[in-house]
């Protein structure tokens, strides 16, 4: 494979990328079972993901749930946007916090200051949800229908291909 473009904080070589994208596959494939695959030792497979780990490129492992069959149906996004400054973004941001419903928020560029993920129950669930986040400023919300990509796995070639629009 020919030399990264894309800087990062960690180099990581052709084989860590072998690594990384086996765990995004099935991150409780044993290291052995990697090992296997790309040629190297469950010992040497172990102390390469602890310094994917030690450097911050490996966040965690968690598994993924369907909401749906738990009794949570909807998925909302939530577009927030704030009319004031600093204090406005801080309550937001630990009001969010506090909202057991919302799975993921992101702080965003453009007309609205944030953008939130979250699962509910109910249209009622929704209904309170919106109430609550409207104290705060102005909300749009829409319903998810489908999600054609819910995780995407990166490997090296993607990133090297992202290298040009550095």
């Amino acid at each position: 494979m020919a030399h990264r473009t894309v800087p990062t904080a960690f180099e990581i070589d052709d084989v860590s990328w072998k690594i990384l994208e086996a765990l995004q596959h099935n991150s409780r494939q044993p290291f052995a079972e990697i090992g296997r695959k790309i040629g190297l030792s469950t010992p040497a497979v172990a102390e390469r993901v602890h310094r994917l780990e030690e450097a911050g490129v490996i966040t965690g492992y968690h598994v993924a749930l369907d909401l749906a069959k738990l009794g949570i149906p909807i998925r909302v996004m939530v577009r927030r946007t704030i009319p004031g400054g600093d204090l406005q973004v801080r309550r937001t941001v630990a009001a969010i916090k506090d909202l057991t419903e919302i799975s993921r928020c992101h702080r965003v560029t453009g007309d609205e200051s944030f953008v939130i993920e979250a699962n509910l129950v109910s249209i009622r669930h929704m209904e309170a949800l919106i109430d609550k986040l409207s104290a705060l400023g102005a909300t749009s919300t829409s319903t998810v229908l489908s999600s054609p990509v819910q995780r995407r796995e990166f490997s090296a070639r993607q990133i090297e291909d992202f290298g040009r629009y550095v």
